[in-house]
């Protein structure tokens, strides 16, 4: 079992670790900061130095969810690292990337807020984000959902997590939003993230702390993709900001 820092800590850009596996899909840490692909959310990249000064580092290239319950696997760009069971490491995401995710991802959030209409897809990409809703007609104005996630953004709602029992999530199905992809349950606890005043939906993905950490924002493209089905495009206007 992997203790998942970034889950209590998204900030925390590294770690010390102790590898628990070695195989041909990647490394397991007895400890990690790298978020495994999942929710729309894309693995962390980064490295794992060794401590003991002996061998390389091993660049990771992704991150991905462990046959075994809450562990995760640390895939390596290239095959045959000297990397040892046992030995301890540095596990350090690449932090500037992972930030931009944790914007993207949180803009997202407020885009549902936005348009209060149900979710059939969505995808969290590095700078760039989209959504897809289930709206009957194309009422959508690319400008005025622009207007509005800035001023949400600019007014500096709190985000936060925090954790409900698998009962209460299915008496409030209000909560899930997204029509395809139901939010795990059957380990007791549920993971809500709440924008204060404006969103709350279980999610198990990286945010920042307060919407105005995502910074400026543009709508890029609005598509229809199929019948009911109308995709959402958003871009961060500076991403290194």
């Amino acid at each position: 079992m992997t203790e998942f820092i970034f889950r209590t800590d998204p900030y925390a850009k590294s770690c010390e670790a102790t590898i628990t596996a070695i195989g041909e899909h990647g490394i397991e840490l007895d400890r990690t900061v790298f978020y495994p692909i999942g929710g729309g959310q894309p693995g962390d990249s980064g490295v794992l130095r060794p401590l003991e000064r002996t061998g390389a580092p091993v660049p990771i290239e992704n991150a991905r969810k462990g046959d075994a319950a809450n562990s995760v696997l640390h895939v390596p760009a290239e095959q045959g690292s000297q990397l040892a069971l046992g030995a301890r490491v540095s596990a350090e995401i690449d932090w500037a990337r992972r930030h931009r995710l944790m914007r993207v991802h949180s803009c997202l959030h407020l885009l549902s807020a936005v348009l209060p209409y149900p979710v059939t897809g969505g995808q969290v990409s590095d700078g760039r984000g989209r959504l897809d809703f289930d709206i009957p007609e194309s009422i959508l104005d690319k400008d005025e959902i622009t207007a509005q996630l800035n001023a949400l953004v600019a007014a500096g709602h709190g985000i936060e997590s925090e954790l409900i029992d698998d009962e209460e999530l299915e008496s409030r199905p209000e909560l899930v939003k997204t029509m395809a992809v139901k939010p795990p349950i059957g380990q007791g606890k549920v993971r809500l993230i709440r924008i204060s005043g404006l969103d709350l939906q279980p999610c198990g993905g990286t945010h920042v702390a307060s919407t105005a950490e995502i910074g400026e924002v543009v709508v890029t493209k609005i598509q229809k993709k199929g019948r009911l089905n109308r995709r959402v495009s958003i871009e961060l206007v500076d991403p290194t900001s």
